[in-house]
């Protein structure tokens, strides 16, 4: 059975432009895959661990050949928990605003709690790291209400999809589309590029 998770990192509930193009593209999705398993994991529901102090040199241990023990171990189980459930999915939707540039931090957050090492990558001291995630599918929705294609630099900067999908890359997960809605509040008909949107995750969720 294929099994998609949808991360979303909204959190504006129904406000929200990127998790209202979601619903189209799963909606989508399950009329192409009936059979598919879909989980939704929001990543504001309070389910995801911190990384802070204990994680980190849990991590650090872990890099040493060491094992974690009391709190370190603790924040390690939590850590390769979310991983798990990140790594049950074969399919991906990512849904992702843009906040100051980039991304909103809890994605930020989801990525150091994931991205560790025999779980999403392993290392060389030769040759560097080597994503461990192979055989998975990503699509990813992209909004922002300022920033845009073609606008000048007074509309800042896209940091948003570049940071993302090489982290994507990074993992081993190379297979990736994407739709990005950002329209120019001051000049474009937005409920045409929403419309345009809509119809372009339809397509990408056919495809997945």
């Amino acid at each position: 059975m294929t099994r998609l998770l949808h991360i979303s990192a909204s959190p504006r509930g129904g406000a929200s432009e990127s998790l209202g193009l979601a619903a189209s593209f799963l909606e989508s999705y399950r009329d192409a895959h009936p059979d598919a398993a879909i989980e939704h994991f929001d990543l504001w529901d309070g389910t995801l661990p911190e990384f802070g102090p204990a994680a980190a040199t849990a991590k650090m241990d872990v890099f040493a050949g060491a094992d974690p023990s009391g709190e370190e171990a603790s924040a390690w189980r939590a850590a390769l928990a979310t991983f798990a459930r990140f790594d049950a999915a074969d399919r991906y939707l990512f849904t992702v605003p843009m906040w100051n540039a980039g991304v909103p931090y809890i994605l930020k957050q989801f990525i150091d709690v994931v991205s560790q090492p025999g779980a999403v990558f392993a290392f060389d001291p030769v040759e560097g790291y080597r994503g461990l995630l192979h055989g998975k599918k990503a699509a990813i929705i992209y909004t922002g209400a300022v920033w845009g294609p073609g606008r000048g630099p007074a509309f800042g900067s896209d940091f948003q999809q570049p940071f993302f999908e090489d982290w994507l890359r990074w993992t081993g997960i190379t297979d990736i589309e994407s739709v990005g809605f950002h329209p120019n509040l001051a000049t474009d008909d937005a409920d045409a590029s929403r419309e345009r949107a809509r119809a372009a995750v339809r397509e990408v969720a056919q495809r997945i």
